[in-house]
């Protein structure tokens, strides 16, 4: 709904113990609700709030008994009313027309209509709304705490029904009270002008359903942040944030912006977005039939697979119709067949064009593929090897197609190197000990961190398998320089390793995963001129919002989530 604004000025006088802010006249909440007095101090104080209706109530005023009715004195003989006013000619004309009109009517032959019920119902006005007084809870976003905050209804230029809705915007000027009635309100504002009105369609608004589940909030991500969770999760992230960087400006490390875009798979395995801007193009039209027929199609029949398997199982444990069985596992099989059919047609498109578009490749924005970064730790090494201990804060991009509540698309990572610095780890044994080359899966951990260690753990000296290209090699020539921080419920917080700083060594390893060599040559120059030992981390600052908040999915930590098999609404 369009804002209803008012032209009255929203100048205040800010005296005493509360200062507006020097851009706004508006006085934020927290500054008066959010004192150790819950505000007590401040009552008598004029200023001007704003915010969003959490909750809000009507009531109505006792109507005072109508007055009676006097019907007015006819003029007397001699030009005198009633109280001795002298009365004029018109005033005595005006009196006699209802008479003089219904003389003419008998004349004329008229029907025979009672004047006075004409006049009265032509003249008859609107029935007034019953006047009555406005609670409302109102919250800026500047603390948890909600002002009260009361308004007459006479003040409003709009209906009461258009302020009491969830979510409606609010800026009023008042003078701060002790509440009128004792309750958990230390102050409340009686309002004496409403300054703004930003109403809400209530059958539209999406948050006008209470307590929406989390999940569902997620389709309305440019609304969820007016919700107390995720409101309170962003104050968490912001606190989190800050202290991310004092940790480091504290420490001596200097902050770094790495790029997001760039041709260099940082880990050698990852699945990346690609960026170009060869679909402008012809192949434009060929990409979007790929995007828009076949994929959804897919997912149909994916989804109409997951039903009928649910089917099946059903009529497997109830045994009582096997005509009905057969039949159902025929249609199962002739679906998963066109499933599969159709997934192998896509991918051979998908195949044909990226052939196809590869020859485009010079014609593209970067004159080559170019993708969106997993990991800034390489561009930060150059840095780390004039600097010394460097960090660097932003998005990290990886295109694996998982359904997971601890990955989404598009995460936010902390990325420090350090140089003269190696890894030395304390030695400790496992009880139950993995395999060599054996990959620890999410149940690994989750075991190692929930029930052996109850607590956060350190995992370290990988197989050489299951790290990047560029961690150091272990003398064993089998394991590699690398930890992980497992923490419980999360899992995986923080990876860091000590980096190769040996040229043969590097070299070995890019030509054993065959990478090509010439998208690396620039990471190579830095063991050629002036190798040192380092060694960094990167922290996935998003889990690390989850795991102090305690929410069960990375997708409520974040405020505009990116993950797969989601189309973007905003």
């Amino acid at each position: 709904m369009d804002s209803q604004p008012r032209p009255d000025s929203w100048d205040t006088v800010s005296a005493g113990l509360v200062t507006a802010s020097s851009y706004t006249k508006r006085v934020v909440l927290k500054s008066l609700v959010g004192r150790s007095d819950g505000g007590l101090a401040l009552v008598g104080q004029r200023v001007v709030i704003g915010g969003w209706v959490k909750s809000s109530k009507e009531v109505k005023k006792e109507q005072p008994p109508p007055a009676a009715i006097v019907p007015a004195s006819l003029p007397r003989a001699g030009g005198e009313a009633a109280g001795n006013r002298d009365v004029t000619c018109t005033e005595i004309i005006q009196s006699r027309i209802t008479i003089f009109r219904k003389i003419i009517n008998a004349l004329s032959g008229a029907t025979n209509v009672p004047v006075r019920e004409k006049t009265d119902s032509a003249i008859q006005k609107p029935t007034l709304p019953s006047p009555s007084t406005l609670y409302f809870l109102i919250n800026d976003g500047s603390c948890v705490a909600s002002l009260q905050v009361v308004v007459d209804s006479s003040i409003s230029w709009l209906p009461a029904s258009q302020l009491l809705p969830f979510g409606t915007c609010i800026v009023a000027e008042g003078i701060l009270r002790e509440p009128s009635s004792p309750g958990k309100h230390v102050v409340e504002l009686k309002t004496e002008k409403l300054l703004h009105i930003g109403t809400v369609d209530p059958d539209k608004y999406p948050l006008s359903k209470k307590q929406l589940p989390l999940h569902v909030l997620r389709d309305h991500s440019h609304f969820r942040p007016r919700t107390t969770t995720v409101a309170s999760v962003t104050r968490v992230h912001s606190a989190l944030n800050l202290g991310t960087h004092k940790f480091f400006q504290d420490h001596g490390f200097q902050y770094v912006q790495v790029p997001i875009i760039t041709s260099t798979d940082a880990e050698g395995f990852s699945e990346m977005f690609q960026v170009t801007t060869l679909f402008k193009d012809a192949g434009k039209e060929e990409s979007e039939a790929i995007i828009d027929t076949d994929v959804v199609k897919l997912d149909v029949l994916k989804a109409a697979v997951k039903v009928k398997s649910q089917k099946v199982e059903e009529l497997k444990r109830s045994e009582s119709n096997r005509e009905a069985l057969v039949a159902a596992i025929r249609d199962l099989n002739k679906t998963n067949e066109l499933a599969s059919q159709l997934e192998s047609r896509q991918k051979s498109k998908a195949e044909n064009f990226t052939k196809a578009d590869k020859s485009k490749i010079p014609e593209d924005f970067f004159s080559r593929q170019a993708y969106l970064t997993v990991s800034g730790r390489l561009h930060l090494e150059s840095y780390a090897c004039a600097l010394g201990n460097v960090y660097t804060f932003g998005p990290r991009f990886r295109a694996d197609k998982v359904e997971n509540v601890r990955h989404v698309a598009e995460m936010w990572n902390v990325e420090s190197e350090m140089a003269f610095s190696d890894l030395e780890i304390v030695d400790k044994t496992f009880e139950t000990k993995p395999e060599l080359g054996m990959a620890l899966t999410t149940e690994h951990l989750s075991y190692l961190a929930d029930e052996v260690y109850k607590g956060p753990m350190v995992i370290y000296n990988y197989p050489k398998a299951q790290k990047p290209f560029y961690v150091r090699l272990n003398d064993d020539g089998n394991t590699v320089a690398a930890f992980d921080v497992v923490v419980p419920t999360v899992g995986i917080l923080i990876t860091g390793s000590q980096d190769e700083e040996r040229f043969d060594k590097l070299f070995a390893r890019i030509k054993e995963l065959s990478l090509p060599k010439e998208q690396y040559e620039w990471y190579l120059d830095l063991r050629r001129h002036g190798t040192v030992k380092h060694a960094g981390f990167s922290l996935r600052f998003d889990l690390m919002v989850l795991y102090v908040v305690g929410l069960p999915d990375v997708r409520d930590s974040i405020p505009f989530p990116r993950r797969w098999g989601k189309q973007l609404v905003d």
